[in-house]
């Protein structure tokens, strides 16, 4: 186990818990002959504003227009994460998750096929938000609570318990 001194670089993640209807849009990879499913997302660069990293990763990955959606995206969770991973010590990131919701026409030119040179090709896949509860998910946010991918948001449960080597592994 890393201590927390070794993370003193921060880096802020945006990601986006992509809904149609009660399905969830997931990029799916097989990582040590496991299944991981993330939420599309990536790294915000050095001065780039929030927004616009959201906008920029859910293009890169998906093809997905935010400027386009009838509504903007929603700050739903955030997640401080200290967790080592295989290699060099990664920094601390800082999870910023929003939630969206598209239409049918919307979902239909989405990609199928997500290239990413460090962890390699995902590909699109869509589930009933509730059967992610047994999925490797990262971030691993409360994607299955019963409330619903409708349901009002509430800052109180904002803030998600942190990640450290205790309580995450990667795969």
């Amino acid at each position: 186990m890393t201590s927390a001194e070794s993370f003193v670089q921060i880096k802020i993640r945006v990601a986006a818990a992509v809904f149609h209807g009660d399905e969830v849009a997931l990029i799916h990879r097989l990582k040590n002959g496991r299944d991981q499913y993330t939420l599309p997302g990536g790294n915000v660069e050095p001065g780039e504003a929030i927004p616009q990293a959201l906008a920029r990763e859910l293009d890169e990955e998906l093809g997905l227009d935010v400027a386009a959606l009838d509504s903007a995206p929603q700050l739903t969770w955030l997640q401080d994460a200290m967790v080592t991973r295989p290699g060099s010590t990664p920094p601390r990131k800082l999870h910023l998750v929003f939630r969206l919701h598209i239409d049918r026409c919307t979902r239909a030119r989405l990609r199928a096929v997500e290239y990413d040179d460090t962890v390699g090709t995902g590909h699109l896949t869509w589930c009933h938000y509730k059967d992610t509860a047994g999925k490797a998910l990262f971030p691993p946010v409360p994607l299955a609570e019963p409330a619903g991918p409708t349901a009002p948001l509430d800052a109180a449960d904002a803030l998600l318990p942190a990640l450290d080597d205790t309580n995450y592994q990667w795969i």
